[in-house]
């Protein structure tokens, strides 16, 4: 038999709270003035090629490991390297060849913590997030910890450690569910996790760190920036606040002990830093930019004009000059939150009455930046409302110089008619291009995954190249309206010019999601 257990990543029981609680229908109404900048015809130039796409992680999926455990949603992340694909679908981790060998797993995310002791190698949560490091050729895996734990007396050291190798097994399909957890302890503390590979093989050794945490880390957003990994959580659903943290990168290189700092940013929807693409750094002593959605669904306000900016800067040689300052306001055309925001039931399927989670609230998906010369490049992306009644995408350019406003150089809503498009992840590469990667279907067309492109060129809010399909679904997801939760773009470091993007699909006859990655080249990448 198949065993999916469904892990829901949330402080409360958000899946009953959801059905029983989230509106039921189409996306309705926008704020006046959210039209001006729909997109509401299709890009009609070829110029998108897909030059791989393989099956990840997901219902079918057996690799030297066996078959893989899946968990809903399945929290789609994705890393490329020199000569690897490394996934993690919500506490599961695969290793691939770039033409999309299974290598190694499907095992538990915390695997990469075996022998290290405490939270880390015991306790396994879902929302784990791979990224690669260009600067330094290197893997960063975050894990957080859903349970509270007794701290230890002596905080542990980095520990280097090679991924353990289990031994393949014949794999019968039985799952065995893990024993139930006891009680947490009083004045426990959370954590999280981060490993560091020591050199540019994921299947090589890992340098393992332990942070405590005192608020729950949900959605870690893990980014890349000189001075730091820096990684904001949401405390928690039922709260307007964000938690944001930053951890010694060049001492965690090193596999050196390092130290992580933290800020507690109140009053905001979700906070998401920015992730470094490319090898051209920003200028010395940058601040890392932070980046929030307006509104805050808890307090009912779903529509908003603006994004807030935060400047984070860290100081490690004397730490109490660390600084988050914000938020600054950049003024956007107006947006509504798609079907109201989290947890509602918003995107239609065909032939069943289940509809499927937006995450509208929250810039969800990495923010990129890229520097090109002395102007930093900054793209963001979500899921709002369009004046036909569906769901599109969002994206946002912003201009960053330092001691400089931030400053918005192009917008544009993605909606070229009335089929859904949400849960948007965008990336820009070396020449400018902006691709998006997102969740393309509607109540003709079961869900699936598309991307869509611009080059420089184009009028600017324009996706200009024609959109193609990564994945097209063959059956609707019935058991729960969590869909994805998110999915990951990630630029190839080889031409640092191809896109890679992951997502979800279901397979005629699954009851179990799949996911499909695939590399996109826009022009002029060769």
């Amino acid at each position: 038999m198949r065993f999916v257990p469904l892990l829901l990543t949330c402080t409360v029981s958000c899946e009953l709270a959801a059905q029983a609680n989230s509106p039921v229908g189409p996306a309705t109404g926008v704020p006046a003035g959210a039209h001006a900048v729909e997109q509401r015809t299709r890009g009609s130039r070829e110029g998108i090629r897909l030059v791989a796409s393989f099956d990840g992680l997901g219902a079918r999926f057996t690799g030297p490991h066996g078959r893989v455990a899946l968990r809903n949603p399945s929290d789609n992340a994705l890393a490329v390297g020199r000569r690897h694909v490394v996934q993690t679908v919500n506490a599961q981790l695969a290793i691939f060849s770039r033409t999309g060998k299974p290598l190694y797993g499907p095992l538990p995310t915390n695997t990469v913590f075996r022998g290290f002791g405490g939270p880390c190698e015991e306790i396994l949560s879902g929302d784990a997030v791979v990224r690669y490091d260009q600067l330094a050729d290197r893997w960063l895996l975050v894990l957080p910890t859903f349970r509270r734990a007794v701290p230890r007396r002596t905080p542990p050291g980095p520990r280097r450690a090679v991924l353990p190798r289990p031994a393949p097994t014949r794999d019968t399909g039985v799952r065995v569910a893990p024993p139930r957890p006891g009680p947490e302890p009083p004045g426990g503390t959370y954590a999280m996790c981060y490993a560091v590979s020591a050199t540019d093989d994921p299947m090589g050794p890992w340098y393992r760190y332990e942070f405590t945490r005192p608020l729950f880390p949900d959605y870690p957003r893990p980014a890349v920036w000189p001075d730091g990994y820096y990684v904001p959580t949401s405390t928690g659903d039922d709260v307007i606040e964000k938690h944001v943290c930053v951890a010694e990168r060049t001492r965690m290189l090193r596999g050196e002990r390092a130290r992580e700092l933290c800020r507690l940013v109140p009053g905001v929807n979700f906070l998401n830093t920015a992730d470094l693409d490319g090898r051209q750094r920003p200028p010395r002593g940058a601040p890392n930019l932070v980046l929030a959605a307006g509104g805050s669904q808890l307090a009912g306000v779903t529509d908003a004009s603006e994004l807030q900016l935060w400047r984070f800067h860290v100081d490690w040689a004397d730490t109490a000059r660390t600084t988050l300052v914000g938020p600054e306001r950049v003024a956007v055309a107006p947006y509504r939150y798609l079907c109201g925001g989290q947890l509602t039931s918003c995107v239609p399927q065909p032939g069943v009455a289940r509809r499927l989670d937006a995450q509208g609230d929250k810039l969800m998906a990495r923010v990129v930046y890229r520097q090109f010369g002395a102007r930093g490049s900054i793209v963001a992306a979500h899921s709002v409302n369009t004046a036909n009644g569906a769901g599109g995408v969002r994206w946002y350019e912003l201009h960053a110089a330092v001691d400089h406003p931030v400053t918005l150089a192009q917008q544009g809503t993605f909606a070229p008619d009335s089929s859904y498009r949400w849960m948007p992840s965008p990336a820009i590469d070396r020449f400018g291009n902006v691709g998006i990667g997102y969740s393309f279907g509607s109540a003709s067309q079961f869900p699936g995954q598309r991307f869509a492109a611009r080059t420089p060129r184009d009028p600017p809010g324009t996706l200009g190249l024609r959109e193609v399909a990564l994945v097209n679904g063959e059956a609707a997801q019935t058991t729960t309206l969590r869909w994805q939760d998110y999915t990951q773009t990630a630029v190839d470091p080889l031409d640092d010019c191809t896109i890679w993007y992951v997502g979800d699909y279901f397979k005629a006859g699954d009851s179990a999601y799949s996911t499909r990655i695939g590399a996109f080249r826009l022009p002029g990448c060769r």
